[in-house]
């Protein structure tokens, strides 16, 4: 929840550079169950919004023709993909960075607001009869009948058939008197919420951009109440720096102006959960009733729905002892 609560919801499937292998895999499962988890949400009352398309931005020459052959390559999958030229890029307000060569717009990508999207489903998991707990757990051991039992902070053992491991960087401290070794490194990530100048007489900008832009990794992200998210930062290690949110706040030198004299409304930072040695997500099979699912680094909210399709298939197959 923490994680996902300081994302800025970008979804990023159609986008990633290769088209095979284990993670695209995913994030292609994750867009579609995406599309259909928040029709569900919408028909039970929830009010969120999928907001379609990405923009990427070309900074260099080099990135433009990396754009140019990953377009080229989806178009022939048959996936909706754009170039625009700066001349169409000029059409939006507030402006691009001016160094912009080029974008790469991709209609099936996009960006979903985490907060109201965590409150719903946390809503339908209640109403399903999921029991939340916030007592943390100080270890979990296998006892007899390949049960487990959780020991908990101030309250009752928990005794269940089966536990998957959600908790970021301490599931290797909670896995290791097991015999588990999950080695993970913290990447910290830092963003903020802007608010803009008015440019019109209605006191808005105008606007708005179609969907979220990508500047040299760099997320901005416009708000229905017209403001924006920036972010995020990437920071080895728990301490935030300074001189990284300044960098971010100014696009690496190429704020446009409407940025630069935007007011800060609302930082905030989070962390993400590297595995080391191999690629994120973690998903594992560990021992009979118990699995790993997590450590998805920058894409634990685009991947959540095909991470909880994994846990359900692992569950339900015979003896839970097969890893993925």
């Amino acid at each position: 929840m923490g994680g996902s609560s300081a994302a800025l919801g970008l979804l990023m499937a159609q986008v990633f550079h290769r088209a095979s292998g284990r993670a695209w895999r995913l994030r292609q499962a994750s867009l579609d169950l995406w599309q259909r988890w928040v029709a569900e949400l919408q028909s039970l009352g929830h009010p969120l919004q999928l907001n379609r398309g990405l923009l990427l931005l070309a900074a260099n020459p080099e990135e433009l023709a990396r754009q140019q052959a990953l377009c080229q390559a989806r178009q022939a999958m048959g996936l909706p993909f754009e170039l625009w030229g700066p001349a169409q890029l000029a059409d939006l307000a507030p402006g691009l960075p001016a160094a912009a060569l080029g974008g790469l717009w991709s209609a099936a990508d996009g960006q979903i607001d985490p907060q109201p999207l965590l409150t719903a489903l946390l809503h339908e998991a209640r109403r399903l009869g999921a029991q939340v707990l916030t007592t943390r757990v100080q270890s979990l051991q296998p006892i007899a009948g390949d049960r487990w039992q959780l020991l908990l902070d101030g309250a009752e053992p928990l005794q269940c058939a089966a536990v998957v491991v959600c908790a970021g960087h301490g599931a290797a401290e909670l896995l290791q008197p097991l015999g588990h070794r999950i080695p993970l490194a913290p990447v910290l990530g830092q963003a903020l919420e802007l608010a803009l100048e008015p440019t019109d007489a209605a006191g808005g900008w105008q606007g708005p951009w179609p969907a979220a832009a990508v500047w040299q990794g760099f997320n901005l992200v416009p708000r229905p109440d017209g403001r924006f998210w920036l972010g995020a930062t990437l920071e080895p290690g728990l301490n935030a720096d300074a001189a990284a949110l300044q960098a971010m706040a100014d696009l690496n030198g190429h704020a446009p102006d409407w940025l630069a004299r935007a007011t800060v409304v609302r930082k905030w930072q989070g962390l993400r959960v590297q595995p080391l040695g191999r690629p994120a997500p973690w998903l594992e099979v560990l021992a009979p009733g118990l699995l790993l699912a997590g450590c998805h680094y920058r894409n634990g909210l685009l991947l959540a729905p095909a991470t909880a399709s994994w846990i359900a298939e692992a569950l339900a197959a015979p003896g839970f002892t097969s890893s993925r």
